[in-house]
């Protein structure tokens, strides 16, 4: 692990995105799933997965995490997963971040894969970040314009 016992502990927030990607049909029948809403138990998968980053990446450092929000919404091509982790710490919250939507995702394929074993997880990506020596990191609007692109076409 870094050594970050020297770095000024900041505010930290990082945010990340991924999308499922599933077939109109697969999208409609979601709504009804018999093993329940798989938005609300992705939500609660992604927050239980951000506190546990330390345990399934090796060289992350544990961190207090004062904050995680995981938010799962249908769109036209699938679920949109966004993940936002803070945290005042000496290091950032990009892996709890990216870890959350992740596992966020996993879930969403778990609770739908009986209605369709297509169905892909995409564009896993950090959107922003904030704190720390190297400062802030917002994603280019062309960056998510060319994934659009790219996704829409596959």
């Amino acid at each position: 692990m870094v050594d970050v016992s020297a770095k000024v502990e900041t505010q930290r927030e990082a945010i990340a995105a991924v999308l499922v990607k599933m077939s109109a049909r697969t999208l409609r029948a979601v709504r009804h799933n018999p093993k329940g809403d798989p938005l609300e138990i992705a939500r609660i998968a992604g927050i239980a997965a951000a506190k546990r980053t330390a345990e399934l990446i090796p060289l992350c450092h544990p961190l207090l995490l004062t904050h995680i929000e995981v938010q799962a919404k249908f769109k036209k091509q699938g679920v949109d997963i966004r993940a936002s982790v803070r945290t005042t710490g000496a290091t950032g919250v990009e892996m709890e971040a990216l870890t959350a939507a992740a596992v966020a995702a996993l879930t969403v394929y778990d609770m739908c894969k009986a209605l369709d074993k297509g169905i892909e997880i995409t564009d896993l990506r950090l959107f922003e970040k904030s704190g720390g020596k190297s400062g802030p990191y917002r994603r280019s609007s062309k960056l998510e314009n060319r994934n659009s692109k790219i996704s829409s076409r596959t």
